[in-house]
């Protein structure tokens, strides 16, 4: 809230400070341009004292308690005395406001407090009256009295009230049922008891009297409007958005703030609005359903205005007015809150400031924003100021507009509209950037629902085609009529039809400007597009944002494996918006920090802890590919990347998972993961699995049977396949003892295992093996066995044997007559490279400790040069090598092929290299 209020400081401020330079004003007089003040203070002559005393501080509730309690010792009436308080805040904030002692924060969040007392004061007393006639209201389900909840919506939900503001309402109560009635009541049914009591509560806080009013009450909110029910069970809350509730009314329910009822009933009826109002998906459509709205809105401003040539400036609804900014921050709201909690705040100023942090925003943007948003509020303000009428419309008359101008610290309307229009013109300019229909800014369209589904639909596709130069334009309009004719897409409704339609037509242009792969890319992306057509919320992305449709298609002609990836996770289309947010080095201790906060604060909630889990794993992990497409990665960089993804996300579950052990027998287990093979040595690719065993230490009887279950549960939270995909598949095979051993181990029996029982080629393994997560005691120990068991002295002659043994059992089980190289199985390759390095260490590591260091094929092959075990340059030959052929697998995994084979001369050199370094080590001939 401190930038909010800095924000709004400033203005006031710069507001006070042109005031107290008009000669025409005096400071202790300003209020005296408020016409509403003058007609109250003129009233009774002892009200200007009572004023100056109360506008010396800020107003709370407890200060409207003291003052209401007074009057009514006085034997003054409720309603009376609420709207003799209500006329003393007004007075109270216009002096303060005016004079520079109070902000908008104060002047907003006062006149909703108050709103919430008045309402919260006569529902009490009000609920004891009917109580008293009926019987209390009792639920048929729970036989627990049922209280009337009142929904404050609009800007009272977001404490954000104009001060001559009506209150927009929705009344409704949990259950149905009857009043308990006595001898002496008529029993009433509930639904029939609040429609009572909400009728009264109207009158008693918007009838006209002597005294005024305390608020106008609008109840056009509720479900079905004015033709429905005055008060809505929440099973009938529940009907009418599951049946009728319309797009619109997602926005208005955004704001929906409960000022009373019961915490529980309130929270049973949070979880009905929940789903109604957000998406678990990105839902990009609303831009166009608030479009549409926004449409409707400035065409009924238009007529008016149209009807009345005299009036001035509409800060609310006219262009670029208060209605756009609080566009602007809904429209996040509605497409990202079911997915991000923090963007579920009623306030708009609140919401600003929260794009801006997360950076869905420009800072700078937000800034002005909120400037303007300050500016034209307090303009708001001041237009009501004049005679406490619900306004946002400068008057005809010049008189009243200068004096708004005074208000606002200027000497005339021309000097403030120098302030004002700026204002305006920046925020429609923000607007239109958003929900500026993109469409209307096209050429006529070539391709579209009638020539795409005529009789000579494939004439006219490759007609299309070839004003576009477009290669293979046969085969491309072939599968392009074959995908729009299929069911999937003659099914889908006519509006998602011209979607999908206009996007083909971009793509296919944004195609035809690459030099070759046209066909192949085409088939990519009318195989994504088959994937999201039913989903609209996608196809508005990318028919909004443009940008993030060019770089779709860039990606699917880099690779097929990044648009069979993006098929299977549409949701990642969010991430193309932001080019900086998509390139930013990944800031990994941010990332921890952020998984932990969403698992604890999703506790309890294993649905939504694993659909985060792989979300924001699928989400890292697309930017590190786009990264990688654009050439801005290396080959080991990209792996070192992925395992510390990796190594985060597995962290993040263990102690997940722990949590969702009951019997769990102390708050943080001694537990750890420890990570073999490519996660082991940190060479892990997009889809690579993740070797693992599971260690522990702790003597409680309980922690072999516990550890087993956290294990198991840990498993299923990686490979179970959500909505959202799955994490990793998981191979324990490595455990002691294999596929018969036990799931965990403890550290000293996984101890005795390596010195005593393991297999040559464990040892093999464990060169590549390091502490991922957990207990990092545990991984400390592990680092000992590990440097231990790879430092015992072998026999030459046997390690040789063994090690040529278990290789030439590989190659035999990896054999194939296609005529290619297959870059990680034959001879030379890197499996070769890997058993060299393997060999080097278990045979000198008693020598040269060093060797037992987790630093990498590549690291340990120059090391091993280093220290004179092989020929330096050869060394350096052969991770030069190894570095290629990764590279080269690498790239055609990335291309979708699922084995890694090229053509020999591409590696004929490498392998030479490699083959000889063979030789050289293992003495035998090339």
């Amino acid at each position: 809230m401190s930038n909010t209020r800095s924000a709004n400081h400033k203005f006031n401020k710069e507001k006070h400070h042109s005031y107290l330079m008009s000669k025409s004003i005096q400071t202790n007089t300003a209020y005296s341009l408020s016409r509403f003040v003058q007609r109250w203070l003129q009233a009774n002559p002892q009200r200007e004292q009572e004023l100056e005393n109360i506008s010396q501080f800020a107003l709370s509730k407890a200060k409207f308690t003291e003052i209401l309690q007074k009057q009514l010792a006085e034997g003054i009436s409720l309603p009376a005395a609420m709207r003799r308080l209500r006329n003393l805040l007004m007075a109270s904030l216009i002096k303060r406001d005016l004079e520079g002692s109070a902000d908008l924060h104060e002047v907003i969040s006062t006149i909703s407090a108050f709103a919430d007392f008045a309402i919260e004061s006569h529902l009490q007393s009000l609920t004891q009256e009917m109580t008293a006639l009926y019987g209390p209201p009792i639920g048929e389900e729970t036989g627990e009295i049922q209280a009337l909840i009142v929904l404050g919506m609009g800007k009272l939900g977001g404490l954000e009230l104009n001060v001559s503001s009506d209150i927009d309402l929705i009344f409704c109560y949990n259950e149905d049922g009857d009043t308990a009635a006595d001898t002496n009541q008529k029993s009433l049914s509930n639904h029939e008891f609040f429609s009572r009591l909400g009728k009264k509560l109207i009158a008693a806080i918007s009838e006209i009297t002597e005294d005024g009013f305390s608020f106008r009450v609008d109840m056009a909110l509720r479900p079905n409007g004015n033709s429905g029910p005055l008060v809505a069970s929440f099973g009938m809350v529940e009907d009418y958005f599951l049946v009728q509730g319309r797009e619109w009314e997602r926005y208005a329910w955004v704001k929906a703030r409960a000022i009373t009822g019961k915490p529980s009933d309130i929270a049973i009826l949070e979880k009905i609005i929940f789903p109604f109002v957000y998406r678990r998906y990105l839902d990009y459509g609303v831009i166009d359903s608030l479009r549409n709205m926004h449409h409707q809105i400035r065409a009924e401003v238009i007529r008016q205005e149209t009807r009345h040539p005299d009036r001035g400036i509409n800060v609310k609804l006219g262009r670029g007015g208060i209605r756009e900014v609080e566009f602007l921050a809904q429209v996040f709201q509605l497409i990202r809150g079911g997915r991000e909690s923090v963007l579920r705040d009623r306030s708009t100023r609140l919401t600003l400031k929260t794009l801006g942090e997360k950076g869905i925003l420009d800072l700078q943007i937000v800034d002005r924003l909120m400037q303007s948003y300050v500016f034209l509020r307090n303009t708001e303000h001041c237009l009501q100021y004049l005679d406490d009428a619900q306004t946002h419309i400068f008057p005809a008359n010049m008189q009243d507009q200068h004096c708004v101008a005074q208000m606002m610290g200027f000497d005339g309307v021309e000097s403030l509209n120098k302030v004002l229009i700026p204002h305006m013109q920046f925020v429609a300019e923000q607007f239109d950037a958003i929900f500026k229909d993109k469409s209307s800014e096209e050429e006529s369209e070539t391709l579209n629902t009638t020539n795409l589904s005529a009789i000579d639909a494939n004439e006219n596709i490759i007609g299309y085609l070839n004003t576009l130069a477009f290669q293979d334009s046969k085969e491309v309009a072939q599968r392009l009529s074959a995908t729009w004719q299929s069911g999937k897409i003659q099914a889908l409704p006519e509006a998602s039809q011209i979607k999908l339609a206009a996007l083909i037509q971009n793509g296919l242009k944004a195609i035809s400007k690459q030099t070759d792969g046209q066909a192949s890319t085409t088939h990519r992306f009318l195989d994504f597009l088959e994937q999201i057509a039913r989903r609209t919320a996608y196809l508005s992305l990318l028919s909004e944002f443009p940008h993030a449709l060019e770089r779709v298609i860039r990606m699917m002609s880099a690779s097929d494996w990044a648009a069979k990836f993006l098929s299977r996770h549409p949701i990642l289309l969010d991430e193309l918006l932001d080019e900086s947010v998509l390139h930013q080095t990944p800031d990994w201790p941010n990332f921890s920090a952020e998984l932990d906060r969403l698992m604890q604060e999703q506790s309890g909630d294993v649905e939504s802890q694993l659909d985060t889990l792989r979300e924001l794993h699928h989400a890292q992990l697309f930017r590190l590919l786009a990264q990688d497409l654009e050439g801005k990665m290396s080959v080991e960089h990209l792996a070192d990347s992925l395992s510390q993804l990796a190594d985060i996300v597995v962290e993040a579950v263990i102690h997940a998972v722990w949590k969702t052990i009951p019997s769990r027998h102390r708050e943080t287990p001694q537990f750890a993961v420890i990570a073999y093979g490519k996660l082991g040595g940190k060479e892990l690719s997009y889809a690579s699995d993740l070797d693992i065993i599971f260690l522990y230490d702790d003597d409680d009887q309980e922690a072999p049977a516990l550890y087993a279950r956290l294990a198991q549960r840990f498993i299923t939270w990686m490979t179970t396949h959500t909505s959202s995909g799955i994490l990793f598949d998981i191979d324990i095979a490595l455990r002691p003892d294999g596929a018969s051993g036990l799931m965990v181990s403890s550290i000293q029996s996984f101890a005795r295992y390596q010195e005593k029982s393991a297999w040559l080629w464990e040892h093999q393994a464990l060169t590549r093996a390091r502490f991922c997560a957990g207990d990092r005691s545990i991984g400390q120990q592990f680092d000992q066995i590990r440097t231990n068991v790879l430092r015992l002295e072998r026999a030459p002659d046997k390690l040789m044997q063994d090690v040529l043994a278990m290789r030439s059992k590989m190659r035999d089980a990896n054999t194939h007559r296609t005529g290619m190289f297959d870059l990680k199985h034959d001879h030379g390759g890197m499996i070769d490279i890997e058993f060299i390095v393997q060999y080097l260490v278990l045979r000198h590591a008693h020598r040269y400790s060093e060797l037992c260091e987790n630093i990498g094929n590549i690291a340990l092959l120059k090391l091993s040069g280093k220290l004179g075990l092989i020929d330096a340059n050869q060394a350096n030959e052969v991770a030069n090598s190894y570095r290629l052929l990764r590279k080269l697998q690498h790239n055609l995994r990335l291309q979708g092929e699922e084995k890694a084979r090229v053509n020999f001369d591409k590696v004929q050199h490498a392998i030479q290299a490699s083959e000889t370094l063979w030789s050289d080590v293992f003495r035998e001939s090339a």
